[in-house]
């Protein structure tokens, strides 16, 4: 399941995607227009602008802007950076691997096998879909 946090972080980028890129947008904007908490957001945000999404302006006209262009920016990123691994168990992770205890062989597991095929097709949408795309979609 998406967290909270993930599906904030996208509808965020997506607002912040529709704006001129030149003018930041304050936080409280994008809380009031996307209905989510300030202080969750600030928190997502700042996320974001650690890994390199985003900008920030202080002061009088300052805020939030994306420092890349929407078809540079895949939902896949936007995932990793907030929700982390994109596998729903950690033996099937690209990024992320563990190997399950319960599981002897993990080729011989159903469900590491299903599991494989779930990550490769929902890593697929994600990785080839940008933020202009999402945008457009929403």
């Amino acid at each position: 399941m998406l967290s909270r946090k993930t599906k904030y972080g996208l509808k965020a980028l997506s607002y912040l995607a529709k704006q001129d890129r030149d003018i930041p947008v304050q936080i409280s904007v994008i809380s009031a227009k996307e209905n989510i908490s300030q202080k969750f957001l600030e928190s997502i945000l700042l996320s974001l602008r650690k890994t390199g999404f985003l900008g920030s302006k202080k002061g009088k006209g300052g805020g939030y802007y994306l420092l890349k262009d929407p078809k540079e920016i895949t939902i896949a990123a936007v995932y990793r950076v907030l929700e982390g691994p994109i596998a729903m168990v950690p033996c099937v992770s690209l990024n992320f691997y563990e190997t399950c205890e319960d599981c002897e062989d993990e080729h011989q597991c159903s469900v590491h096998k299903l599991m494989i095929q779930v990550r490769d097709n929902t890593l697929s949408i994600l990785e080839n879909t940008s933020l202009e795309e999402f945008v457009v979609t929403v």
